[in-house]
């Protein structure tokens, strides 16, 4: 038994065995939504980047979050794209630990950019007056970094306890690898315990962020009720986020409990496999536009280098 284990090199991905009669069809859907996506959020990062004027929290936090999210769409879309192209759907176990990676750092760095952007609009809000102190570019930076280095060595320890994990099985019902199925294909249960408390733990520390963010916006209603610039405050800057903020938490959710609800088995392939997938499609998506559109500034200056750049074509 311990000998059939140990030559398990390649992971099968079988929750494409649903698609073949459609994959041309989902290879051009999934292609221009990969490419709206670059576009959208490289169009923010640079806007951010190249303006002076928007080198302030709020705005380097919008850039750090649409940088995440080509991040995690580039650990998804690149593979899938080419295993819709290919009659065999593999990959090689050190590659599907290196993708699972990919996957859940992308989403647990989501939640934590998030706790931080609801940090700052608290005290833009409810402390105008020590913001420019509170939010030093110093501290911003250090934000960022404790945005992206956390949840990557969070969830970089899941994947080297699941690392360690002898496989009975190479076969894996999704588009891409997701650690807690990867654990579950272990031979020997008893060797997961560890996996199963860090995971757990895992879920703990972000659940943590959620009540957070929770707890930053029950200030921030308390103080924007009784002022109107305030309240103006709120609705503008303080709207996408809670957008982005349910977008994320619902396509995550979902996923979730396809996951673990054992009735989930149930479900149609094609809808387990839009399930999986929808954390990498509406909120790298949406959130680009929902800022784009809703934070004047960045508004205005996307608007305004497009007709720059329609004025000079016509010339």
């Amino acid at each position: 038994m311990t000998e059939n284990v140990s030559v398990i090199t390649l992971i099968v991905l079988s929750g494409f065995n649903e698609t073949k009669n459609y994959q041309a069809y989902i290879f051009a859907l999934t292609l221009l939504c990969y490419c709206f996506i670059l576009l959208v959020n490289v169009a923010v990062i640079l806007t951010v980047i190249l303006d002076r004027n928007l080198h302030e929290p709020m705005y380097i936090l919008l850039c750090t979050f649409c940088m995440n999210g080509l991040y995690g769409t580039t650990g998804f879309y690149p593979k899938f794209l080419w295993d819709l192209l290919s009659p065999v759907h593999v990959i090689s176990y050190s590659g599907c630990l290196i993708q699972a990676l990919v996957m859940y750092s992308f989403a647990c760095s989501d939640l934590s950019i998030l706790a931080v952007m609801a940090y700052d609009r608290y005290v833009a809000i409810c402390r105008p007056l020590q913001y420019n102190s509170i939010m030093s570019k110093q501290r911003v930076i250090l934000l960022v970094c404790f945005s992206w280095l956390t949840p990557f060595c969070v969830i970089g320890t899941n994947i080297i306890l699941t690392s360690r994990l002898k496989l009975c099985s190479p076969y894996i019902a999704r588009l891409f690898c997701v650690n807690w199925i990867i654990v579950k294909l272990a031979c020997f249960p008893a060797d997961t315990l560890v996996n199963n408390i860090v995971a757990y733990i895992t879920i703990l520390i972000y659940v943590f962020h959620g009540l957070f963010i929770v707890w930053s916006y029950m200030y921030l209603i308390k103080t924007c009720v009784h002022s109107k610039e305030n309240r103006a405050k709120f609705m503008q800057t303080c709207v996408p986020h809670l957008i982005s903020l349910i977008t994320f938490l619902v396509a995550i959710l979902f996923d979730v409990l396809n996951m673990r609800i054992q009735d989930s088995k149930g479900l149609p392939q094609m809808l387990q496999n839009f399930i999986a997938i929808e954390f990498l499609i509406i909120p790298p998506m949406m959130n680009p536009l929902i800022y784009g559109f809703k934070l004047t500034k960045i508004r205005n200056r996307i608007l305004g280098f497009m007709t720059f750049k329609m004025k000079s074509t016509l010339s």
